[in-house]
């Protein structure tokens, strides 16, 4: 009884103590875009009544220090938060974080994003997506050297329809929202008097991607320079519309994300309601990004990047970081993880057991298990030695990741392979290719060639359709076998 009435008192004092505060709305906002508070339908959950604040969960884990414990926290715009998650009087947290469609994709760098909202729903709380369909056109200036280029409607309506794909994909139907709703309704010299007048430039120059681009040759643009203000907004508009009371970011989205916090304060003079979150960015441990390969980004959909080269790209992850990236690419239990440390360091550890978790485990978050399956069977299918019998459905399906080309029927049979060797691009030279043969390391159809006047039979075609050829481990050609007719 005496829990009870303490929550009931200190739900009164929330409720009471917010209806009394002077609240300033913009006039532009109009009643269907941002409504007027009143006690009976105010909508963040902070900020809830008696009746909400006693039907919440007590059992919740507190997403905060599990997100601390495996390296994904940054900083807090105000401990509250973390009192506020653990709070078994407040409702759950409504959350969000923002993905500007610059590309028909997310990539590698954007799942930290993802992670952490699906730790916040796996704590009981909500997730919210943020589609920047209206800041994708003034581009964010964090961590650019140069400005974004300009996109057009219709690139900016395909990346949005990938972006959301994405995300659906990996979280399952969570909210996604598009900033550009209320943002192509909002008039420049409404929201230069009434929310402009809140912005600082001192502070808005003290923010560090500004001063870093300040300082640079190239300088920055005023579209870029307002982008933090037009961020901070979207929170705003969120935080009173939504009932959003949390965004999240990398850590170069602080300033970004501070400057919607402030907004709220000043303008719905609204103190210790509205939070801040930040995680590390995807660094390697020599300080570049980790999600950048080669040929380009590590994109999270399945038709710019196959689920066997994404597979393929955390296996490669070094030993110096892998279990970094178990803890925080992962939903691993620390223990276990622990466990795989000590491992490494000990007598008999078969070498990338680690690394072959680490892909298992996030090609399934990111692919699913239909994802995962694909990516360890072209795995196996395409090791050299391997036992996996050849088929063109395997190999079709990893076809764009390994380099190919093509040959009439009649100019590969009864060639020899030292000869394919060479015209196919595998390597260089035939005294390199007899020399590698020599050795063990040319492989046809992922079986060792020991014989040097081994010729091309109709048995080596696979299907009738290609020969996959291997020096050594990594280097591959699939050789593609066209019709004489």
């Amino acid at each position: 009884m005496r829990m009870a009435a303490a929550a009931t008192s200190r739900a009164f004092l929330f409720s009471h103590h917010y209806h009394s505060l002077p609240f300033f709305f913009p006039s532009f906002l109009t009643a269907s875009r941002l409504p007027t508070l009143h006690r009976n339908n105010l909508r963040n959950p902070i900020l809830l009544s008696t009746v909400k604040c006693l039907q919440s969960s007590s059992g919740r884990q507190n997403v905060v220090e599990i997100l601390e414990e495996r390296g994904l926290l940054e900083s807090l715009t105000s401990e509250h938060l973390r009192q506020a998650c653990s709070d078994p009087s407040l409702p759950p947290l409504k959350v969000y974080c923002g993905f500007d469609p610059t590309a028909e994709s997310l990539h590698l760098g954007n799942l930290l994003g993802i992670i952490v909202l699906s730790w916040f729903q796996r704590c009981g709380h909500r997730p919210v997506a943020l589609i920047g369909g209206a800041t994708a056109r003034v581009g964010d200036p964090s961590g650019k050297s140069l400005e974004r280029p300009e996109l057009d409607l219709d690139t900016l309506s395909l990346n949005t329809s990938g972006v959301s794909n994405n995300i659906t994909r990996i979280l399952g139907r969570i909210s996604i929202l598009n900033n550009y709703e209320w943002w192509k309704e909002v008039r420049l010299l409404e929201f230069l008097k009434d929310v402009g007048r809140y912005a600082r430039v001192g502070s808005m120059i003290a923010k560090e991607s500004v001063k870093k681009r300040l300082e640079s040759e190239q300088g920055m643009s005023y579209t870029e320079f307002t982008y933090q203000l037009l961020q901070g907004y979207d929170f705003l508009y969120l935080f009173q519309n939504e009932g959003i009371n949390v965004q999240i970011g990398g850590s170069d989205q602080w300033g970004n994300i501070t400057a919607g916090t402030e907004l709220i304060r000043k303008i719905l003079h609204a103190d210790a309601a509205a939070y801040g979150l930040t995680f590390p960015l995807l660094l390697k441990s020599d300080g570049t990004k980790f999600g950048k390969s080669e040929d380009g980004a590590i994109w999270l959909s399945p038709s710019m990047l196959s689920p066997y080269k994404f597979y393929q790209y955390l296996f490669s992850v070094p030993d110096a970081d892998v279990v970094r990236f178990l803890r925080i690419l992962t939903f691993m239990d620390m223990d276990e993880i622990k466990q795989l440390e000590n491992e490494m360091e000990g007598p008999g550890y078969l070498p990338n057991t680690a690394q072959r978790r680490l892909a298992e485990e996030v090609t399934r978050f990111v692919h699913g298990q239909d994802g995962l399956d694909e990516a360890l069977k072209a795995t196996e299918a395409l090791r050299p030695g391997a036992d996996t019998k050849l088929d063109w459905k395997t190999i079709q399906a990893i076809s764009e990741d390994v380099p190919s080309c093509s040959f009439p029927y009649n100019q590969v049979l009864d060639l020899s392979l030292v000869d394919l060797s060479v015209s196919s691009g595998l390597l260089d030279s035939k005294s390199a290719a007899r020399r590698l043969l020599k050795q063990g390391g040319l492989y046809l159809n992922n079986s060792r060639v020991d014989n040097e006047n081994k010729r091309v039979e109709p048995q080596d075609i696979v299907d009738g359709k290609l020969l996959l050829l291997s020096a050594g481990k990594k280097n591959k050609v699939l050789v593609q076998i066209l019709s004489d007719t």
